[in-house]
């Protein structure tokens, strides 16, 4: 019995053991398929090249290819810039042979990398990237996240290679590592062939722009003429990133501007009148020649974009402003010369020492702008003022004769009359000959010789003098008349006492108006009577 249970227990213990062992052979061929399938996943990074050209590559090299321009060791350079530092090692051993490695850049969110060059026959490089502790480490992420990376990745690359304007990074030494597709199509475009490692510079800066910004204006000498482009740089940490938007709209907008000033420019340079005019901040923007020899300011004070205020209290120290009573009234002056020029036209007449005469006019521009005219019009005023003068010795010239005078223009309206008339009426002088008429009939009651005056004064005759006699207002008794044709179209009547004009005529005279002033007594008869009685 003791035998059997033996046997038994012997049996039981054997076949435990095989399921034991079964069991544990089974968990190692579950777990080897894994294993392998992890060990394909982290596959070694090796490029292989033949003078250039991609002759194999593993998968995860061919996956860092197809982010390249071409499959070419120079299409890779780029990539490889962006993550070393230095790559004259590499450049070493394509000319030299040999073998040699170079330390990655270190970076947030990624392993440091090693490259390892190794020339392996003649023309025949190889070389591979491997992680920074062994040439299998990696980092295994899940596919869907995997998938996630890679979409964005291509969107956010679309975009780039899509975008219209000019896309470049430059690293510590401003070399050119990485430009977006439209850059590279002109590069190859100009260059005749793919492009090389470094990249070319393509854009030309304009050298009379500042540099030192973080935006400049640079050109591209192309065949159908040149483009330009604002360039906006910005900082990080391996290098910059440039961005340059096509200007090329702004640029004509400038240059026509600028033309356009030019031609002001030269406009105002021939004009005798000096132009100063100030931006929105009273702050002098443009003037021309006129201005520095009218008023005495020096060029390199105006240069300097002087203020309003600064331009007018350096023209009082010139003298060449009214002087005010104090400084106080000089301040409230120029206030409120600027804001009527502000406000509308506004114009002011400056009497100078030295006997000199300025107008000064003010006009507002769009923007706020001010534009002050500084004109010369000494001459003009002493011609207005010599002219006023003749004027009032010839007034006071008629003003003494004894003879009563007016004057008419060729249409009939008033041009003067002096004293001696003005004290003949009762009545204010007329304005026109058909009005003087109209009075003379109602003061002097149609008295005989009105109708011959009227004849004499609405004739056609541009030569030529007439005369009679007539009885005059009030106490004046008989008048003698005279009409002369002036030039121009002009008449003038004058009215005298018959004794005076018959003195002034002589003997003839004097017996013909006696003869005609009895005549025209004779003819009246009673009419005259009441109208001296009035």
């Amino acid at each position: 019995m003791e035998s059997l249970l033996l046997a038994a227990a012997a049996l039981a213990c054997g076949v435990i053991s095989v399921l034991v062992a079964l069991l544990v052979m089974r968990r190692f061929e579950d777990k080897s398929p894994a294993m392998s399938f992890a060990s394909d996943m982290i596959a070694p990074c090796v490029f292989l090249f033949r003078d250039g050209d991609l002759v194999d590559a593993t998968a995860p090299a061919r996956t860092i290819l197809s982010g390249c321009s071409a499959p070419t060791l120079a299409a890779l350079k780029p990539w490889l810039s962006r993550r070393f530092d230095d790559l004259s090692a590499l450049d070493r051993v394509l000319d030299e042979g040999g073998e040699a490695e170079i330390a990655g850049r270190g970076g947030s969110g990624a392993a440091r990398m090693r490259l390892t060059v190794t020339t392996i026959a003649d023309g025949v490089l190889r070389l591979s990237l491997i992680g920074p502790d062994s040439e299998t480490s990696g980092i295994v992420v899940d596919s869907l996240s995997q998938q996630a990376l890679e979409e964005e990745l291509e969107l956010l690359r679309s975009i780039v290679e899509d975008f219209p304007a000019l896309i470049f990074r430059r690293d510590r030494q401003g070399q050119i590592v990485w430009a977006n597709d439209t850059y590279l199509q002109i590069a190859e475009q100009q260059a005749g062939r793919e492009s090389d490692w470094p990249l070319p510079e393509i854009l030309i800066p304009d050298a009379t722009q500042n540099a030192a910004g973080s935006t400049c204006r640079a050109r591209l000498d192309d065949p159908l003429g040149t483009r330009w482009f604002e360039c906006h740089d910005h900082d990080h940490a391996g290098g910059s990133t440039t961005y340059a938007l096509p200007a090329d709209a702004t640029v004509q907008v400038e240059e026509s501007l600028r033309n356009f000033l030019q031609t002001l420019t030269k406009t105002f340079a021939e004009l005798p009148i000096g132009l100063a005019i100030f931006d929105r901040g009273r702050q002098l923007q443009l003037f021309n020649p006129a201005l520095i020899d009218l008023t005495g300011l020096s060029a390199g004070f105006l240069t300097s974009r002087p203020s309003l205020y600064s331009v007018l209290d350096q023209l009082r120290e010139l003298r060449m402003v009214p002087e005010p009573r104090d400084y106080r009234s000089w301040r409230k002056q120029i206030t409120t010369l600027e804001a009527a020029a502000a406000a509308g036209y506004h114009a002011e007449s400056w009497s100078l020492p030295g006997g000199r005469t300025y107008r000064v006019t003010g006009r507002p521009h769009p923007g706020g702008a001010i534009a002050f005219l500084f004109e010369d019009i000494t001459t003009e005023v002493s011609l207005t003022r010599k002219f006023r003068a003749e004027l009032a010795l010839g007034t006071q010239v008629l003003d003494g004769l004894e003879q009563a005078l007016i004057v008419f223009n060729a249409v009939g309206q008033t041009v003067t009359v002096n004293r001696a008339y003005r004290e003949l009426r009762t009545t204010d002088p007329p304005e026109r000959v058909a009005e003087a008429l109209r009075q003379w009939q109602g003061e002097w009651n149609e008295a005989p010789g009105l109708s011959q005056l009227e004849t004499a004064l609405t004739r056609a005759d541009e030569a030529g003098q007439d005369q009679g006699v007539i009885f005059g207002p009030g106490e004046s008794g008989v008048l003698h008349w005279v009409v002369t044709a002036l030039p121009g179209g002009k008449r003038m009547l004058q009215f005298a006492a018959t004794a005076a004009a018959s003195s002034a005529t002589g003997g003839e005279a004097e017996t013909e108006d006696a003869g005609n002033a009895a005549t025209v007594g004779a003819e009246a008869g009673e009419k005259i009577k009441p109208a001296r009685q009035r």
